[in-house]
């Protein structure tokens, strides 16, 4: 799971953050032990399997009385385009609804051509953007949401 957050990652910020950001920021969130201790907290909360292999994993929870975030979603190159993103968000939204959530919420890269196209599709529309800056690294974040309604 790690090395596919990690991978995904990457690809969502390749030439636009330094390396150097790059290897850190995935030192910290997708190292091994803090994967394992954040799906033990309950972080990383659906994985897809392509047999024994992970394919795909998401992430999210309530972030208000009716509100969820997806926190995390990544898929294995291997196997984009198959549908376990999809499946993956169905789970994460069917479990979101259950919790009372009528607006699920998520954060993707500026110019992310996986990310976009896939929430959009799915109904979620941008509502701004935010310019990130850490570790002196400039980059853009867009707002998305969509209604559970």
């Amino acid at each position: 799971m790690a090395a596919i957050c990690a991978a995904g990652w990457r690809q969502t910020v390749e030439g636009r953050i330094s390396e150097e950001y790059q290897r850190k920021n995935i030192e910290f969130w997708y190292n091994h032990a803090r994967v394992c201790n954040d799906i033990q907290k309950g972080a990383y909360t659906h994985i897809a399997l392509a047999g024994s292999n992970v394919a795909g994993v998401i992430g999210g929870g309530m972030t208000g009385s009716d509100t969820a975030e997806i926190f995390v979603l990544y898929v294995d190159e291997t196997y984009r385009y198959k549908g376990i993103g999809t499946l993956l968000l169905d789970a994460l939204t069917k479990e979101h609804r259950k919790n009372g959530a009528s607006r699920q919420c998520v954060s993707v890269e500026e110019d992310n051509q996986y990310g976009i196209p896939f929430y959009e599709s799915r109904g979620f529309l941008c509502q701004g953007r935010e310019t990130l800056t850490e570790t002196g690294e400039q980059h853009v974040s867009l707002r998305y949401a969509r209604s559970l309604k």
